[in-house]
């Protein structure tokens, strides 16, 4: 089926009350699996391919990038090929014109009116090319950004932001933050209430992966919508690749230990995908 626009799915997902899905592509085999998974739950899902993944993949984001929009055009549901925390405009220019349906412009890192007059740039680019864009408001530098622990964004100033730059979604910070292995985040979600009743465009929360299956109910009931998944898959996946290593120790061949931790992978993105639409 044809590729999903972000904006289309994040908007039902919100009025509906509902999580969207997004998780990150490392590897080609990663796309299939979140989109068999996405099938099975019935719920539409967003594939990630981050700047950080293209960096693994030798700095070339058409091999992979490509290769996830095939998989995404032969999924049975609805899917979105999104490029994640991209900080090169460069970059964001090439996955628009390779058939991204949406990109992430991450300048939370930088000082506020440059962030602003760049995010500007980027949604009046990918706008006029119907491409839906994610942006990120903050001034802590960093890798966090505005994830970093204690950082929280204001309500007011991200209702200005959005209604300044034109994005569609926007990434704020509620007390989560990247890369955690422990899903141990303490969200605000008194904060996450007054920012979705504040901010026009569906909410995006980064680092989920250190947040409990109570505590992303409750973000997602007090009007969080884009749920970004990466860190947590990845915990899974290493696990399960250990212990089929451990089990099988004359194991040569990549396709059998990569297909342990993909099913692990699988059952997990599915289950992840009914909690956010409970």
């Amino acid at each position: 089926m044809p590729l999903t626009d972000l904006t289309t799915v994040a908007a039902a997902s919100r009025e509906a009350g509902k999580g969207l899905g997004a998780f990150n592509v490392v590897q080609l085999e990663t796309a299939q699996v979140l989109v068999d998974a996405a099938a099975a739950a019935g719920r539409p899902v967003v594939l990630q391919v981050s700047q950080n993944a293209v960096k693994y993949h030798g700095g070339h984001l058409a091999p992979i990038g490509r290769a996830t929009i095939e998989v995404a055009k032969a999924a049975k549901i609805d899917t979105v090929v999104h490029l994640d925390h991209a900080d090169d405009v460069d970059l964001i220019r090439e996955a628009v014109g390779l058939g991204f349906t949406s990109v992430m412009y991450d300048g939370s890192h930088l000082p506020f009116e440059q962030n602003l007059s760049t995010t500007i740039e980027v949604v009046e680019f990918c706008h006029a090319a119907g491409v839906t864009v994610e942006a990120e408001l903050g001034e802590v530098g960093g890798k966090d950004g505005v994830h970093a622990p204690g950082v929280r964004t204001d309500p007011d100033d991200a209702a200005d932001f959005v209604a300044k730059t034109g994005v569609d979604l926007l990434a704020v910070a509620v007390g989560s933050s990247h890369a955690m292995t422990e899903r141990s985040a303490d969200l605000d979600l008194a904060l996450i209430e007054r920012m979705a009743a504040t901010v026009p465009v569906p909410l995006v929360l980064h680092g989920s992966s250190g947040v409990s299956d109570a505590g992303m109910v409750a973000a997602i009931r007090a009007g969080m919508t884009k749920i970004n998944v990466s860190t947590h898959l990845n915990v899974q996946f290493t696990a399960a690749v250990r212990e089929y290593l451990a089990a099988n120790p004359g194991a040569v061949d990549p396709r059998t230990y990569v297909a342990a931790g993909n099913t692990v992978v699988r059952a997990e993105v599915e289950r992840l995908l009914g909690l956010y639409a409970a």
